[in-house]
Formats: C-alpha cells, sequence, structure tokens
C-alpha cells in the first residue's frame, strides 16, 4: 500500500519502559485466570496427606483400617503399599519408600477420597506408632562445618589487629516462611503413561525433570501446566514431596487426585528462610577507607539435604577493601530442608554487614551515606572486571535528595517530636545478575495478531506483560493485538522464575523470536514485485501499528494483513532462541539500590512505627516502571516484615513449628506499612544483553531491613543485631 504524501503516518512510541496495565489483570479481577487447583476434572479424587509428629525414628506400626473404611474413601498410601519410585537424594526424594522419619511433618501417608471433607476426615483416623530417637534440632554453631573454602584477600585478621578504627559484631536473622497467598496445589491426571500435572511452581522444566526420573518416564510423558500462580517468593523453586505423592496417587487410583496442602502444612513441605549466625568486623582508616572485612555465616540445613545457600557472597561485591575473608558453615539438624526465599542468601548478609557498616560510620563520626561513598569500588574489588554497570553511587545522590537527608541530624535521639523519637537510616542493597538459555515462539496471524509462547512461569510479577511489551516493540503491533501463553512445558523451554533471572532470558528470546519474525515477512516481500517494498532489506524499514514501513519513504508501507493474505498465509511462526555469552568473565555485574528509612518510636512504650522508606533501583532498562515499581514495593512491605514482625518459632524437643498459621506468625499488615516511594536509575546495560535489563524481583527486599535497624538506631541509641526488632528488644 502507498500513501498520498501529503496523508499523516503515525508512528507507535515504545511500549518497552511505558507503565502497562497488566495485560492478565482483566482475567484475574474476573476469576478467568486459572490457578492450579482450578482445573475441572471428570471423576476428579482429593487427596489429603498425613504427617509425622516426629522428629526423628521410624514408624513401628500404622493401623489404617479404619480410614479405609471411612466413607468415600478409594485408597490410602503409605510406605506398606505405595508404589516404588526411582530414588533421589534431595528434598525431592519420593516420599513413602520406607518407615524411616527423618523431620517433624514429613508425609508418611496420602489419603484420596471422592471428597475433600472426607479425605480430610479420613486422615485423623490413620494411627502411627513411632520408635522414636532423639533428634538433633538445637541450632549450634560450633557444630557447623565449612560448605566451602574460606575466600580470602590479602591479609585481613593482620589489617583488623592494626586498623586506626574497628567494630566488630554478631548478628542473626531468624526462621522465615514465604507465606504465599495461595496453598500449593497439584492436579495430576495420568493417560496410560503420560502424566499432567498442574502444578504450583516457578519452574516447570525443574518438575517435570524430576517427577519424570522419579517414576522412571521420559521427559515426554511429562507435562506440567502452571499457567498462573498465587505467590511462591522462592518456594515454588524445588519439586516438593507432596508433587510426587499426587501423582502416585493418581496413577493408583486410576482418576485424577488434586493435593492441596493445608495452611499449616504449608510451613513443613515447601521449605523456608534458614535462620543465620553473622560475625562481622570492620577495619577502616581514621577518614574512613575499609582496610578489612571479614564476614563469617552459620546457617542450619536439613540432615537430609544438601541445600545451601551464602550469606557473605555479597560482601565480596559491596564495598573496596584490600583485605576480605567470608565463609559459610552449616549444621546439619533432623528438621526439613529449608530453600530460597526472597533474596536468598544477600537478604540476610547484607542486614549483618550493612548494620555493621552504620555502627562503623558512628564510630568514625562520619555520615553513613559517605562513608558508603568512599568506598564504593570503581572496578569489581575480587576480580578488577570494570562494572558493566552499578550506579549505587547515583542511587545515593538521588535518594538523598529525595529523602531529604541533609535535614538530618547526625547524633542519636537528636530528632524528635513531643515524646516520639525519630530516627533516619540507609542501607545498600544488591543482588547477582544471572541470566539462563531461554526459548519462545511468536505466531503472527492473518489477521495481523500476534501470539508469544513460552513455558515461563507468572507468579503475580507481570511476566505476561513485559513480555506483550518486549513483543509489541520488536514486532511493531499493538500490545492489545498480542496474546501471551506462558506456564506449559509443551511451549518452548524456559528457566524458572527465580534469582531475577527471568526477563532478563525469556525477554531476549521473545525480543529474538520477533525479530525472526519480520526477517521471515520480509523474506516474503524481498522478491514480490507487487509489493511496496520490493526489495527492502531489514536496515531500511521499521515495524509500527501493525506495518512494516519504508525507513526513507514512510508513505510506503505495508500491514501483516496485506502480506500474509497475498501470499495465502494463515499465520506464520517463528522461533527465537537467547543465551549468556561471557559478559559475566568481561564485566562485573549485579544489580543495585540504595534503602532509606524513617522511623518513629514511643520514648515510653518502645513501639516501632516505620513512616517513609524510599527505594532508589538500578537495574538496567525498567520495561515497565508500572510492575517494576509494584515488585520494589511488594518487597520492601517483605523487608519491613523482615526487620519488625517475622520469625518461625519450632519447639527444639519435638521439632513441631509452634505458630504455622497466619495468627500467630506475625506478618506485617496495611496499618504497619508507610507511604514507599520508588524511585530508578533507568541506564540500560547492553554490556549483559541486548534489552538492557537485569531483573529486580530479589533486590526489591535486599537492604530493607538494615535500613530500618539503623534507623532505630539513629532514632533511640539502641543497637539491635538480632531480627526481628521487636519493642521488649528497645525497652
Amino acid at each position: 500500500m502507498i500513501k498520498s504524501e501529503n496523508e499523516k503516518i503515525v508512528h507507535q512510541q515504545p511500549f518497552v519502559g511505558q507503565p502497562l496495565d497488566r495485560v492478565d489483570g482483566r482475567l484475574k479481577v474476573t476469576g478467568m485466570a486459572r490457578y492450579p487447583a482450578e482445573f475441572p476434572m471428570d471423576q476428579l479424587a482429593h487427596a489429603v496427606i498425613v504427617q509425622s509428629t516426629v522428629a526423628l525414628g521410624h514408624i513401628k506400626e500404622i493401623d489404617t483400617r479404619a480410614a479405609e473404611a471411612a466413607p468415600g474413601v478409594l485408597a490410602v498410601l503409605t510406605y506398606l503399599n505405595a508404589p516404588s519410585t526411582i530414588p533421589l537424594e534431595s528434598a525431592s526424594a519420593a516420599p513413602l519408600q520406607n518407615n524411616r522419619i527423618l523431620y517433624h511433618g514429613q508425609h508418611v501417608a496420602v489419603i484420596i477420597a471422592e471428597t475433600l471433607e472426607q479425605a480430610t476426615f479420613a486422615a485423623t483416623l490413620v494411627s502411627i506408632d513411632y520408635e522414636e530417637e532423639t533428634p538433633l534440632l538445637h541450632f549450634d554453631e560450633e557444630r557447623a562445618t565449612r560448605t566451602d573454602p574460606d575466600a580470602v584477600r590479602g591479609e585481613p585478621d593482620a589489617a583488623l589487629a592494626v586498623a586506626a578504627v574497628s567494630v566488630k559484631g554478631t548478628y542473626t536473622t531468624p526462621t522465615q516462611h514465604h507465606n504465599a497467598m495461595a496453598p500449593f496445589a497439584t492436579i495430576a491426571r495420568w493417560e496410560e503413561d503420560n502424566l499432567t500435572l498442574h502444578d504450583t511452581t516457578q519452574g516447570i522444566a525443574g518438575v517435570r525433570k524430576v517427577v519424570a526420573k522419579i517414576f522412571g518416564l521420559s521427559i515426554e510423558q511429562v507435562r506440567v501446566i502452571a499457567p498462573f500462580i498465587g505467590g511462591a517468593f522462592g518456594s515454588g523453586l524445588r519439586c516438593w514431596p507432596h508433587v510426587v505423592l499426587s501423582a502416585m496417587a493418581a496413577r493408583y487410583v486410576g482418576r485424577p487426585v488434586k493435593l492441596v496442602l493445608t495452611r499449616e502444612q504449608m510451613y513443613t513441605s515447601i521449605g523456608y528462610r534458614p535462620r543465620t549466625i553473622q560475625h562481622v568486623a570492620l577495619g577502616a582508616t581514621r577518614d574512613g577507607h575499609l582496610t578489612t572485612i571479614i564476614h563469617e555465616a552459620i546457617e542450619p540445613t536439613a540432615a537430609s539435604d544438601n541445600y545451601s545457600e551464602d550469606p557473605t557472597e555479597s560482601t565480596h561485591t559491596l564495598y573496596a577493601s584490600p583485605n576480605l575473608r567470608t565463609s559459610n558453615r552449616q549444621d546439619r539438624l533432623d528438621v526439613g530442608s529449608p530453600t530460597w526465599m526472597r533474596g536468598p542468601g544477600e537478604a540476610q548478609g547484607v542486614f549483618a554487614l550493612e548494620t555493621a557498616i552504620d555502627e562503623l560510620a558512628y564510630a568514625l563520626e562520619m555520615d553513613p551515606i559517605a562513608l558508603r561513598m568512599i568506598n564504593d569500588p570503581p572496578v569489581h574489588p575480587d576480580t578488577g572486571q570494570p562494572w558493566s554497570s552499578r550506579a549505587l553511587r547515583e542511587c545515593y545522590q538521588i535518594g538523598a535528595e529525595r529523602f531529604g537527608w541533609e535535614r538530618r541530624t547526625p547524633a542519636p535521639r537528636s530528632m524528635r517530636d513531643g515524646k516520639t523519637l525519630i530516627g533516619w537510616g540507609v542501607a545498600s542493597g544488591l543482588y547477582p545478575y544471572f541470566r539462563a538459555p531461554a526459548e519462545a515462539r511468536i505466531r503472527i496471524f492473518a489477521d495481523g495478531s500476534a501470539l508469544i509462547q513460552t513455558a515461563a512461569t507468572d507468579i503475580g510479577t507481570g511476566t505476561y506483560t513485559i513480555m506483550t511489551q518486549i513483543a509489541a516493540d520488536a514486532l511493531g503491533i499493538p500490545p492489545g493485538q498480542i496474546r501471551c501463553e506462558l506456564g506449559d512445558s509443551l511451549l518452548p523451554a524456559s528457566p524458572s522464575q527465580g534469582g531475577s533471572v527471568l526477563a532478563a532470558s525469556v525477554g531476549s528470546a521473545v525480543q529474538a523470536a520477533a525479530q525472526a519474525s519480520v526477517q521471515q515477512v520480509l523474506t516474503l516481500i524481498q522478491h514480490d514485485e507487487t509489493s511496496p517494498l520490493y526489495g527492502a532489506s531489514s536496515e531500511n524499514v521499521i515495524v509500527s501499528d501493525g506495518r512494516i514501513i519504508c525507513k526513507d519513504n514512510p508513505s510506503q508501507y505495508e500491514t501483516y494483513t496485506d502480506i500474509l493474505k497475498r501470499h495465502g498465509l494463515d499465520e506464520i511462526e517463528t522461533s527465537g532462541r537467547a543465551a549468556p555469552g561471557d559478559e559475566r568473565e568481561q564485566f562485573g555485574t549485579g544489580v543495585f539500590g540504595a534503602k532509606f528509612a524513617e522511623v518513629r518510636v514511643d520514648i515510653d512504650l518502645g513501639r516501632i512505627q516505620v513512616t517513609r522508606m524510599l527505594s532508589v533501583i538500578a537495574a538496567g532498562r525498567i520495561l515497565n516502571e508500572k510492575t517494576a515499581r509494584s515488585q520494589i514495593i511488594g518487597g520492601t512491605v517483605g523487608g519491613v516484615g523482615m526487620a519488625l514482625f517475622e520469625q518461625t518459632f519450632m519447639d527444639e524437643t519435638t521439632g513441631h513449628i509452634v505458630n504455622a498459621n497466619l495468627a500467630d506468625y506475625v506478618l506485617p499488615v496495611h496499618a504497619d506499612i508507610p507511604p514507599i516511594e520508588v524511585l530508578f536509575f533507568d541506564q540500560p546495560d547492553t554490556n549483559l544483553n541486548p534489552l538492557g535489563i537485569k531483573g529486580i524481583g530479589e533486590v526489591a527486599i535486599v537492604g530493607v531491613a538494615p535500613a530500618i535497624g539503623n534507623a532505630i538506631y539513629h532514632a533511640t541509641g539502641r543497637r539491635v543485631r538480632d531480627l526481628p526488632i521487636t519493642l521488649d528488644k528497645l525497652l
């Protein structure tokens, strides 16, 4: 089509970066978005788990006769009659394979019945006699062993001994649980030897691989579907035993089976953030230059599993110091396995390091931001690599101006409003940059619409929306004409949604697939003499508003619809693949941010109220300011919970979690959350990927707890090194 010269052509503005509303929002608010427990099936049976009430030992006798005779019960599975499976040495190990008890809450039986109510009642009728052993439940740092050799730079201990100014402290963080909004659920359905799972997972490929191995199936025989997830925060990154149980139960009764964890079972079945004890020592010159950093971390893990995370990893990245030593040790206990929880490792480790940095600032009588600025490394402290981008300094500059930092008086207890003490605190936030191989498929239809397909999940972060925006720009098709299909293992492969890896990985694959689509359309018209774009190449066209347009003469263009119809095509399909290169060998990388907090503390009662929060984030290109801001707000709420409220209590004689519910596990509510301001230092980092993005989900929480703790010290003069900071620690 050729337009007359006086007819105006309107080119679309880039959609990436715009605060586009969630494209899946209408589905969610109208109840049309289906979550794992909501897929209807004929003859669907229900499963309920029975769990161990002891922490270590074995089952002497299990009596299921009353349960089997209960109304509606189809079967009761225990180690006595469960199908044999292939063993794995991890938290994903198949359940019901022997009578050994390794932790309190271990799955020891599953009831399958016609209704949930019938299965729940029958589960109460199972009688179990245990031979108990004495469990190891008390966390003891003296017993802990190293997970890796210490990382050492220079001579840290000698430098500490001669440092002009030094601080030392021990910091602790408690066990925390994820408490996703939706209980985890799995529906399993067998069709001959092919298994379909509707599962609460952040990693479809991982569940598919584990389940296939446990049941001796090929990967192609297992399909995992998870288009919508009601939150996970890291707990959906592993294939847990209840997933295997649902598949086992469905095969046993020859019917689809739904298994939904209860809220209490969510505390024993899908991991948790492990507690930590951390020792930090810092040495500096009198003008504030760090001369040594020593950071030692100890955390518990399950005796039956190999999970590990290193709270000291980011200590290598945040500050320049010629001398450094970090170590990480683990104490193996008779407990269920911990797992990743938002900002894993960094959330705990940065709390300790950034609290110690604040203590050093007071020892030096130096502004806490100034101290951080002095020690901001120009290159990666370990490797000497140039930064791909860092901008932490800029985050502090922007944040200090916005927060009004110049109005802060430095002395503790120097800011007050009547009988209320006011404190301001800061801390750095960071998380490593990760990217993984990913694939995507795009189909353009003759009506001008397009479809994106990839196996990635969306746990609520906005993946549907940002992938639509990326495709809209690359294809020149408005977002309203693009659909996005996610969460099915039959779709092109994707990494898990965790570690802030998904946007950079899958986004790059979607862009590659879209570019391939445009090239395929160009191939159709390059040799088509009837096309106004005859002979055009990708270098001399642009895409906009469903058209391919001549860059030098915008009056010459064709729509996708015209091209496909003229060539007798209903659609075209292309695939794209993207993978990391050697960027991490060339550059120092990471996602960075500055966190600011204001607190008010009642002088008489010690009541703490966070009254203002500001996060300034440098995470490369921001794909959607609205969903990105939502991510940072959510992480900040989690950080408030970490700082002031959240703690899991376990009875160290029995292994029983005593506050396994949302009444006794204290979470922040609306009244606890202040106005949260979010600013982005939008600096595309194309050293790392074509889109220049890094990911923001994890860094959102990192640094929030120490910023609040540092503000509390500024307000009260009381340094609390143990989370959560509750009012009794201030009185």
